[in-house]
């Protein structure tokens, strides 16, 4: 065997060395990336989790408001029916004045005082929402955005 050839059997065995390197390397790095990308697509539906919980919330303290709002007017309409009917009869089929004049100031001051207690409790219901809202809500928000650092860094 002559030094060419020796030289040539040399670097064909380096390059074959490298290649199997490089194939191992290459086969190491696919692992690392699959296993890489499986914790990233963890971390994104945790994330998508946290969001869909955050908007249930959200939709939730709004369906509570809604009923609350809907429910109080409903049970408004029918008390300010009840009362219109039942003054407006006393008015219409009352035989003493004093008595329809004492009803008209029953009125006036019943209708005063219903008129703020509906205010109030309508009042009262979004403040109410509002204070959900920034108790509860707002701390999912926070909870959501504030990304904390991994351990050790």
């Amino acid at each position: 065997m002559d030094a060419t050839t020796l030289l040539s059997l040399l670097a064909t065995a380096v390059t074959a060395g490298l290649v199997i390197f490089a194939m191992r390397q290459h086969a190491r790095n696919t692992r690392d990336l699959r296993i890489l990308r499986a914790k990233q697509i963890s971390a994104h539906n945790h994330l998508q989790k946290s969001r869909m919980d955050l908007m249930e919330t959200r939709n939730r303290a709004r369906l509570l408001e809604e009923t609350v709002k809907n429910g109080t007017s409903a049970v408004e309409k029918v008390h300010r029916t009840i009362t219109t009917t039942t003054f407006s009869l006393i008015d219409r089929f009352s035989t003493s004045e004093e008595l329809r004049e004492n009803a008209r100031r029953a009125r006036r001051s019943h209708d005063q005082t219903s008129d703020r207690i509906y205010r109030t409790v309508h009042t009262t219901n979004k403040a109410l929402h509002i204070l959900a809202d920034s108790l509860f809500i707002g701390k999912k928000e926070k909870k959501l955005t504030t990304r904390r650092s991994p351990k050790g860094e």
